[in-house]
């Protein structure tokens, strides 16, 4: 538990911390922004639109950020769509990507574009959104996203390997 955790509105002034081996190298946060080498994820989704994607190199696992030589890592950005809530409470979101592709760590997902001093909740994201198929319709979107999660908000997560926007893209069945 972090103090971001205990104590809400201290994301005002310090950043939820992030799964280092899971972003990618040179990945810093603001309490509403990522940066993956010096790039922000709010600027590149105003810029390009969402679902976006940001490909770097991978970090060593247990090594405090250093490159892998080898391994990619992608950091997706995309806009909540919708979100209710499930009968035991938890917040049902759904957001504007095709998941079903893709490595994605979606425990790693954070708010970006505003912060908010709302308690967290468990969220999940629909499984329309992941894999229509699944055998379970939802997949536990991040233990650390705020309450008052809403439509048009941001969220950003790492997937492993190479994610190409195509990967993430929402294609509609009728064109």
């Amino acid at each position: 538990m972090t103090l971001t955790d205990l104590i809400p509105s201290v994301r005002t002034m310090i950043a939820d911390p992030l799964g280092l081996d899971r972003w990618p190298a040179c990945t810093a946060s603001t309490p509403a922004d990522v940066f993956v080498a010096g790039v922000s994820h709010v600027r590149l989704a105003e810029i390009c639109g969402t679902p976006c994607v940001h490909t770097a190199q991978a970090v060593l696992p247990g090594t405090h950020g250093r490159p892998s030589p080898t391994d990619t890592v992608t950091s997706v950005v995309v806009t909540v769509v919708s979100v209710g809530r499930h009968p035991a409470g938890s917040l049902l979101v759904t957001v504007d990507a095709d998941l079903a592709r893709v490595d994605a760590d979606l425990t790693e997902a954070r708010l970006i574009g505003r912060v908010s001093t709302a308690r967290d909740v468990e969220a999940l994201l629909t499984n329309t959104c992941v894999h229509p198929d699944a055998g379970t319709p939802f997949s536990l979107l991040g233990t650390g996203l705020p309450g008052d999660l809403a439509a048009g908000d941001l969220l950003v997560f790492p997937c492993r390997g190479l994610v190409t926007l195509h990967d993430v893209r929402v294609v509609d069945a009728h064109r």
